[in-house]
C-alpha cells in the first residue's frame, strides 16, 4: 500500500468512512455520529490524552491538535478541544469504535476490494499512529514518559485487535522494507572507484545538508586512509561505522542512509549495500521471546548492508512490565557486536528524544561514535526542492505562481508551526497544487494536446498550509 502523509491518510480515511456508511457495515447508520465524525472525535480524544496535564488543554496544544486534523482555521474545533470534557479513562484502554467498523468491513469483505486493496483497517491504524507521532514530535522538548507510554499501549492495542481478525495486511507481515542497491555484475577496481565517486557526487548534489555532506566525506576519507595503511601492513584504527541521525522530519535522513549503504559497499566496507528500514513495530512483539526472534530476523536481512531504525527512541518509551522494547535494544546491541564487520546500524529520530534513547541503556551510546545532525532547510533550500520536484513531474510555475509559492514558503519557514516537516511540507504543497491544477484544466477544451496548459501551475492552483 502506498505510504501516505498525515493529511493524505485523513483524506483516505474519509473515503473509507463514506464507503462503510454506504454499505451500512455493522449498522453504522444507527450510531449517533457518522463514521467520519466518530473517527475525528476519537482522533481529537487521542490527541488530548497525549498533551493534557492537570486535566486541561492549553491553547497552543489545542491549536497543534487542530492543525494536525488539517483544520488550522476552524475556531469551532479549537473551542471544542479547549473546552472538552475530560476524556473517559476507558478511552485509554479500549479499541477505537471507528476502527471496529473497518475491521468488520475487511474481515467480512463488505467493501469493494479495490478500495485500498481491502486494507481499510490499516489506513485507520496508520492514521492514528502518524497522528499520535506528529503530536508527540511537536512537543519534543516537553513530552512526558507517561504520554509516550499512552501512545505505545494505544497503538499496540489496535495492532493486536486487527491481527485477531487476521486483517493485518500482507505487506506488514515483515514489518520492514528492504531497499536493494542497483543490480551490478562483477566490477573492476576502477569501476568501483568510479561508482564511489558518482555516489559521492549524488550526495553532494542534494539540496542543503552541507554539514551532513562534510561529515560523510570526512568518514569516507578516514576509511580510505585506514585501508591504505592496512595495505602497507601499518596499524589501523578500529572505526565504528554505526551512526545516529537526529533532526526533524523531512530533512533527508532516509535519503542519506540509502546513499551511505551504497557508499559503504563501494568502499569495501559492506559486501552487499542494501538498506533495511524498520521502526518499533517491526522489532517489538507481544510475547516473551518473540521480540528477540524478530530482531534477529531483521538483522539477518540486514547483514552485508545497513539497518536503518527510524524513530528509534520509541523502542524504550515504555519500561513497564510486559513491554519488550528493551529486549529489542539488548538483542540489537548483541547483534552489533557479533556482526561488527558485516553490519552498519543507523538509528534516527528527533534530537531530544534520541538523546533520551541513547541514555536509556549503558551500552547504547558507546556503540555509536558518529552523530550527524540534520538541520531544518532554509526557505531558499525548500524553494530549490520545490523546483526539483516540479521538474521530476514535468510541471513548471507561471511567474505569478512562482511569486506566490516563494512568499508562502518564506512565511512557512519564518513562522514554523509545531508540525513543520521541511521537504515533506513541500511535497504536500505541490501535490495540492497539482490536484487543483487538474480540477481547473480538466474541462478546458484547449487543454487537450497543449503542453503549456497541462504543465503550467498558475497562482490560482496554489494554496497555503
Amino acid at each position: 500500500m502506498e505510504q501516505l502523509d498525515l493529511q493524505g491518510l485523513l483524506a483516505a480515511a474519509d473515503d473509507i468512512c463514506a464507503a462503510i456508511q454506504r454499505a451500512n457495515v455493522g449498522k453504522v447508520r444507527n450510531e449517533r455520529l457518522t463514521l467520519k465524525e466518530m473517527l475525528r472525535d476519537e482522533l481529537v480524544s487521542f490527541g488530548i490524552i497525549l498533551v493534557e496535564s492537570g486535566g486541561y488543554v492549553k491553547k497552543a496544544e489545542a491549536e497543534m491538535i487542530r492543525e494536525c486534523m488539517g483544520q488550522p482555521d476552524d475556531d469551532r474545533l479549537l473551542n471544542q478541544i479547549m473546552n472538552h470534557r475530560r476524556v473517559p479513562i476507558s478511552f485509554t484502554s479500549e479499541i477505537p469504535q471507528s476502527l471496529k467498523y473497518t475491521v468488520l468491513a475487511d474481515a467480512g469483505r463488505k467493501l469493494d476490494s479495490s478500495l485500498f486493496k481491502g486494507q481499510t483497517s490499516m489506513v485507520f491504524y496508520d492514521t492514528f499512529k502518524l497522528f499520535g507521532q506528529t503530536i508527540l514530535a511537536s512537543r519534543e522538548k516537553d513530552v512526558s514518559d507517561y504520554a509516550m507510554r499512552r501512545f505505545t499501549s494505544f497503538i499496540e492495542r489496535m495492532e493486536k485487535f486487527i491481527k485477531e481478525y487476521t486483517v493485518w495486511y500482507a505487506g506488514s507481515q515483515k514489518h520492514y522494507r528492504v531497499i536493494e542497491p542497483a543490480a551490478k555484475d562483477q566490477e573492476s577496481a576502477e569501476e568501483k572507484q568510479a561508482k564511489l565517486e558518482e555516489l559521492l557526487a549524488e550526495l553532494d548534489a542534494l539540496v542543503g545538508l552541507e554539514a551532513v555532506k562534510e561529515q560523510v566525506h570526512d568518514l569516507v576519507n578516514l576509511i580510505q586512509v585506514q585501508q591504505m595503511r592496512q595495505e602497507l601492513g601499518m596499524k589501523t584504527a578500529d572505526i565504528s561505522k554505526h551512526m545516529v541521525f537526529s533532526g526533524n522530519p523531512g530533512t533527508g535522513k532516509t535519503t542519506v542512509a540509502r546513499k551511505l549503504a551504497e557508499i559503504y559497499h563501494y568502499l569495501g566496507v559492506l559486501r552487499k549495500g542494501q538498506l533495511v528500514e524498520v521502526d518499533r513495530s517491526g522489532l517489538v512483539r507481544g510475547f516473551i521471546g518473540q521480540t528477540a526472534t524478530r530482531v534477529q530476523e531483521v538483522v539477518e536481512e540486514s547483514l552485508g548492508g545497513v539497518l536503518f531504525i527510524d524513530e528509534a527512541y520509541a523502542l524504550n518509551v515504555n519500561k513497564s512490565e510486559g513491554d519488550f522494547g528493551q529486549e529489542a535494544v539488548e538483542t540489537l546491541l548483541k547483534a552489533m557486536e557479533d556482526h561488527r564487520d558485516d553490519l552498519v546500524v543507523i538509528v534516527a529520530g528527533y534530537t531530544d528524544l534520541m538523546e533520551r534513547f541513547l541514555d536509556s541503556n549503558p551500552g547504547l551510546r558507546s556503540r555509536f561514535s558518529n552523530f550527524i545532525y540534520f538541520d531544518n532547510y532554509t526557505a531558499d533550500e525548500l524553494i530549490a526542492i520545490l523546483h526539483q520536484n516540479l521538474a521530476q513531474r514535468e510541471y513548471q510555475l507561471s511567474k505569478s505562481a512562482e511569486r506566490k509559492a516563494r512568499k508562502l514558503i518564506r512565511e512557512r519557514v519564518a513562522n514554523k508551526p509545531d508540525n513543520f516537516a521541511n521537504a515533506r511540507d513541500i511535497r504536500n504543497f505541490l501535490e495540492r497544487a497539482i490536484a487543483n491544477h487538474a480540477t481547473r484544466v480538466v474541462g478546458l477544451e484547449e487543454a487537450r494536446g497543449n503542453k503549456d496548459i497541462l504543465g503550467t501551475i498558475e497562482a490560482a492552483d496554489i494554496e497555503g498550509w
